[in-house]
């Protein structure tokens, strides 16, 4: 699932409180900002980009005074469209674009189309999205390469556009006028960018001790609960629920944020159901963590570390396919077991059921394709 977005327009209010409404909504991890009249002033409250019919905004806008927002007629035919050709224009100079349009008729509705193949980001405005059809200007304009952003009141607003058909819309933009109405859209949005993976039981077959190796401690922003972790796996077709070291042990205090997740080799499932290798991530990389129903969040790695380190080697069996992992050889590494308990790597043996995440198709380049690829085991 792709991840979505919230941006915020400010509300007609004097600065102080305006100030109070922005600064709520980038504590809430919204940082894009239409605004026409205090730009200055926004950007000196962080790092925002700002959204407007003006040429030192990050991204321009056009609709607004044209035919998007209906203060200028719109010809049947689009010829002369202000709109279109401030488009194209701003393109041109390589500026980043996104239009506005209020759907008041079916000839906005063409016009959101004609604008989605110029412009980077539109904004589609309805009274009510219950009754304008958005399924369908969302089907037309999923063609386009262009992100789809609905305008909405409230937390239910912005739960019908984000689920509107399979994908719904990219992101959704509202006002920013309510502390509470900030925070409760800030979460759905997060929650609708958060994909479940259905987990299987695999029969553990064999358990080996290896020499060492170079494996990868993950170390990330987030705390991690118990029965938390990541996905990963020697085949990114097949990957193993290994649990956070968020437990205590009479060896090792706790380290909620952090995956002893495998050796370098290895791959990790990261939000937009991709792979990547342990040994690629850096500070800054987005990580998916994983509970025991399958349920995701993103987060960050803050820091990896590759260590010399004694290797384990775990098959198991899901439907006749053998399937393997190699983790550190410590008591404190723990994949998890069919009952959702933390099984230490140290206990493990064959026969044991541990929950596992199989996917059907292959990757290329950590992106999941309908192809045919065999990995030997030697």
């Amino acid at each position: 699932m792709q991840n979505k977005f919230a941006w915020i327009s400010t509300p007609d209010e004097l600065w102080e409180d305006k100030k109070e409404m922005i600064t709520t909504a980038l504590e809430s991890g919204i940082d894009h900002v239409l605004d026409f009249d205090d730009i200055e002033e926004i950007r000196k409250l962080g790092n925002v980009k700002i959204i407007a019919n003006n040429d030192d905004a990050d991204i321009y806008l056009v609709g607004i005074n044209g035919e998007g927002d209906g203060f200028v007629e719109l010809k049947e035919d689009f010829k002369d469209s202000t709109d279109i050709a401030n488009a194209k224009k701003a393109k041109s100079e390589g500026k980043t674009v996104c239009a506005y349009i209020k759907i008041t008729d079916k000839a906005h509705e063409q016009l959101a189309v004609k604008l989605g193949s110029i412009v980077d980001y539109i904004i589609l405005v309805g009274t009510d999205w219950t009754i304008i059809p958005l399924e369908n200007i969302i089907a037309d304009l999923q063609k386009l390469d262009v992100e789809i952003i609905a305008a909405v009141r409230d937390v239910d607003g912005a739960r019908v556009a984000l689920e509107t058909l399979e994908h719904g819309t990219d992101g959704i933009i509202f006002e920013a006028n309510d502390f509470n109405n900030i925070k409760k859209i800030a979460q759905n949005v997060l929650e609708s960018s958060n994909a479940n993976y259905e987990l299987k039981l695999a029969t553990v077959t064999n358990v080996k001790s290896l020499g060492t190796g170079d494996r990868v401690c993950v170390d990330t922003t987030d705390m991690m609960s118990p029965g938390e972790g990541m996905l990963v796996g020697s085949y990114s077709k097949s990957l193993f629920l290994i649990h956070s070291e968020s437990l205590e042990s009479e060896y090792v205090a706790s380290r909620p944020f952090r995956v002893n997740a495998g050796p370098v080799q290895a791959y990790v499932m990261v939000p937009g159901n991709k792979t990547r290798y342990l040994s690629e991530l850096v500070a800054g990389d987005e990580v998916l963590i994983v509970n025991t129903k399958g349920e995701t969040r993103t987060a960050y790695v803050g820091r990896s570390k590759i260590e010399r380190r004694p290797l384990l080697l775990i098959e198991a069996e899901y439907e006749g396919k053998t399937i393997r992992t190699i983790l550190q050889n410590a008591e404190t590494i723990r994949i998890v077991d069919a009952n959702d308990e933390p099984l230490s790597v140290a206990d493990v043996k064959p026969g044991d059921k541990v929950k596992v995440y199989i996917e059907t198709n292959a990757r290329h380049f950590g992106i999941a394709i309908d192809e045919t690829i065999i990995e030997q085991w030697g």
